[in-house]
Parts: C-alpha cells; sequence; structure tokens
C-alpha cells in the first residue's frame, strides 16, 4: 500500500488536503479532504429579512463577498418582486468587474503563478519579476477600491441591499474608476501573453462537463443571469437547478458534492469561457480567439490563463458601465410588492457558479440553500487529481513531484474553503 497524502494545502484559501492511495499501480483511494466545519448559513437564515440576509451571507466569504451580496440581492429581489432600476444593475455590475479583477489577480500571480515559473511562493519571484508583481498587487488593490466605491467597504460592505443602493458613487469617483482600469489594460495584456505562453502539463487531460449562468443578454458575456448554460447544451432555469445539479455528501469532507447526470463537472471562469467565450467582444475576445484550443476542455490548468483573459474582459467592461452609469439619475431603493415567495440568485463568482436560494413567508425567510462554487467543483478536481496521480505513479515519478502535481492542480481551479495556509507534508506506507 502506498499513499500519498497533502496533510494541508498551501496558497489556497483555507484549510483542505489530499489523499491518494495505491494498492500496488491500483488507484483505490481519491480524497479532496475538506477539514473546515460546517458553516450554519441556511440555519441562521432562518426568520432573517431579506435585508437582514444581505448583510450575513457576504460575511461567508472575505474575497468573494460581492459575489454573495450579488447573488443575496437578486434571490432577494426575485423573491418578494423587487423592481430593479437600471441604475441599479448597472451598479451591482461595476461591483462586480471589481471583485473579478481583486480575485483573479490574487490567484494567478500570486497562487498559481508560482508554480509554473519555478518558485515557493509569490514573494520570492520578486527578484526577477519584479514589476509584474507590484503591477499584479496594484490591480488587486483597485479591484478592493472599486468595492469600496460602491459598496461600502473593502470587504463585507453594506451599501448595496434588495432593491438598490443606499448611495450611488459620485461622478469623480466614477471617473477615478473609468481612468483607472483604461491604465491596467496593457498590464492585463501582456501577463496574459505570459500565462499563455506557458507550457500546460498533459499527464491529466480527459474531457469533462463545464456549466455556468446563462446571461440575459443571449449576445453578451456576463456573470449572472436566471439560467444556467451547461456544455451539452442544455440550459437549467433557476428554479430547477436542485433538480439538474444534484447535491450530496461524502464522509472525507464537511463539503456537499454536486453532479450532473451522474458525473462531475466544473464550474470555474474555464467554464464561463468554454460555454460563452465566442461572446467575447474587444481585446478580451482576441486573445480568447489567439489562445483557445481543443485542449481546454480537457485541462482545468487553462483556469489560469481564462482568469486571465477575463481580467482583460473587466478592465474593458469596466469603461462602459461607467459611461452609463454618468448618464443616469439616482433611484430610490425599491421596496417589495409582495411578501411571499421563492427566488434563486445565480452570480458568477470569480470561482463559478454560485447559488443563493431563499423561500419567504409574510416577509421572514423559511428556507434557504446556498451552494458555493468549490462545492460544485469538488467532484471534477478529485476526478483530475486521480487521473493524475495514475499517469504521474505508473510513469515512475517520485512521490514529491506527485504531491507537488497535485497540489498544483488544486491551486488551478481556485479553490476556496476558507482563509487558511499551511505547510504541506508527504506520508508514504
Amino acid at each position: 500500500m502506498k499513499t500519498i497524502k497533502v496533510n494541508h494545502l498551501a496558497r489556497v484559501e483555507g484549510d483542505g488536503g489530499i489523499t491518494v492511495e495505491f494498492d500496488g499501480n491500483k488507484l483505490t483511494k481519491v480524497n479532496v479532504d475538506i477539514f473546515e466545519g460546517p458553516r450554519l448559513i441556511e440555519a441562521l437564515a432562518v426568520g432573517k429579512t431579506a435585508h437582514e440576509m444581505n448583510s450575513i451571507t457576504p460575511r461567508i466569504c472575505a474575497i468573494c463577498t460581492v459575489s454573495h451580496k450579488n447573488a443575496s440581492v437578486r434571490a432577494s429581489d426575485r423573491a418578494l418582486a423587487i423592481p430593479e432600476t437600471d441604475k441599479t444593475c448597472s451598479s451591482r455590475e461595476l461591483m462586480h468587474l471589481g471583485e473579478i479583477i481583486e480575485s483573479h489577480s490574487l490567484h494567478v500571480f500570486a497562487l498559481a503563478l508560482p508554480d509554473f515559473l519555478g518558485y515557493p511562493n509569490v514573494i520570492a519571484m520578486v527578484d526577477k519579476y519584479k514589476d509584474v508583481v507590484v503591477q499584479a498587487l496594484n490591480l488587486k488593490k483597485f479591484g478592493n477600491r472599486i468595492m469600496q466605491i460602491l459598496n461600502g467597504k473593502f470587504i463585507h460592505g453594506e451599501n448595496a441591499v434588495a432593491g438598490g443602493f443606499g448611495k450611488f458613487p459620485t461622478k469623480d469617483e466614477l471617473l477615478e474608476i473609468k481612468k483607472t482600469a483604461e491604465s491596467f489594460l496593457d498590464f492585463a495584456i501582456a501577463a496574459t501573453d505570459i500565462v499563455g505562453g506557458l507550457e500546460m502539463p498533459t499527464y491529466l487531460e480527459e474531457e469533462t462537463v463545464f456549466g455556468c449562468c446563462n446571461p440575459d443578454n443571449k449576445n453578451e458575456f456576463g456573470y449572472w443571469g436566471d439560467s444556467i448554460i451547461i456544455s451539452d447544451g442544455t440550459i437549467i432555469p433557476a428554479l430547477e437547478y436542485k433538480e439538474n445539479l444534484i447535491e450530496r455528501v461524502v464522509p472525507h469532507s464537511f463539503a456537499k458534492r454536486s453532479l450532473y447526470k451522474g458525473k462531475p463537472f466544473n464550474v470555474t471562469a474555464l467554464a464561463r469561457l468554454i460555454n460563452l467565450g465566442d461572446r467575447l467582444q474587444g481585446k478580451a475576445g482576441e486573445f480568447y480567439r489567439k489562445y483557445r484550443n481543443d485542449r481546454w476542455t480537457r485541462n482545468p490548468f487553462f483556469n489560469n490563463l481564462a482568469q486571465c483573459i477575463e481580467m482583460i474582459y473587466c478592465l474593458e467592461k469596466i469603461p462602459v458601465v461607467v459611461d452609463k452609469l454618468l448618464k443616469m439619475e439616482d433611484t430610490e431603493i425599491q421596496q417589495p410588492t409582495r411578501m411571499d415567495g421563492r427566488g434563486v440568485g445565480l452570480v458568477e463568482a470569480p470561482r463559478g457558479l454560485l447559488v443563493h436560494d431563499y423561500t419567504f413567508k409574510d416577509g421572514k425567510i423559511t428556507d434557504c440553500n446556498i451552494i458555493t462554487p468549490t462545492a460544485y467543483n469538488l467532484d471534477d478536481l478529485e476526478k483530475y487529481i486521480g487521473i493524475a496521480a495514475k499517469n504521474l505513479n505508473d510513469a515512475g515519478e517520485e512521490t514529491d513531484t506527485i504531491r507537488f502535481e497535485l497540489e498544483k492542480i488544486a491551486r488551478a481551479y481556485d479553490p476556496c474553503i476558507s482563509c487558511a495556509t499551511h505547510l504541506v507534508s508527504v506520508v508514504k506506507k
């Protein structure tokens, strides 16, 4: 019996590990172990109003705080039939673009890129890649700045609520956002060429299924909608997600899993580009068409490149959204037109498909279900770790090499377990 064990995944958000076991050359066990305890957010939701829930759920995560906010307000709006003004919709979009930039820049440059450039961490890259590291950190800071302006704080902001915003950005703040976005575009393009030029490993390749939000405007790329699009062509209405993306539990993890037609599926940024990439215009569309190839549907490492292309998209989209907002008058927070109902908020968090599902009775939540991208991705992640472990072991690779490659696969999914980082050890039996 041979066991390869990663006790604590490094350079991911949260406390997780990997266990792979072999009996001779036969792969007998593949576990992505999640050590974080249950958060019980759904239980806390019961009895809460929409505004209370809009405040609670962003605290699920300090990285994807805006995604949880937007999913929460969209679920509330739909359940209580709260109108969404054009000004509110565009402001939510701008806030969301800021989070995508903030999260992607952190993951690509600080968490994933060291793996491919031969460094243990981003600090070690400074001597040779100082300009890249400094610009990446500044880009992350810019994403945080957008969230601060729109939502009131860098994290866990309270300005966005169901029905609107407590305060809209000023003209000067909007112009600041537009000018800064334009200044970062050249860097994002150069960085995409760096990541696009990296050689992606072939030891794990196998086809998988991809799912993401289907934007309401079918001709545009975007980060939310009222249905889910699957790479096999299936369209799943928001209210039917439970019947199609089937949740389950496994004994080695506190996180739920989900299967589509009995099989794992991928909901990362790569899924968005697989399903919606042909809609990209401008430089983002140019780079999508430059780097898109058949290996994307077989290799999760291309998620890193997909995130780079999305950063270009966001930086190009921000000035467009700002120009729209500059022409709009501020609107009041809209109120519920009913007190009973169910609403599902589908949002593309940086890491993928996020679902908030609320049922209200007399203005209070009676039932809540929240599914995060990492929960959707875990079965797919285990699938590729198993393929890689088997192929690398058959090729006679050393245990340390296999362990590193398995960690690298996990990091490619940009998992958000929570906020903890530890060392890694390998155990052989």
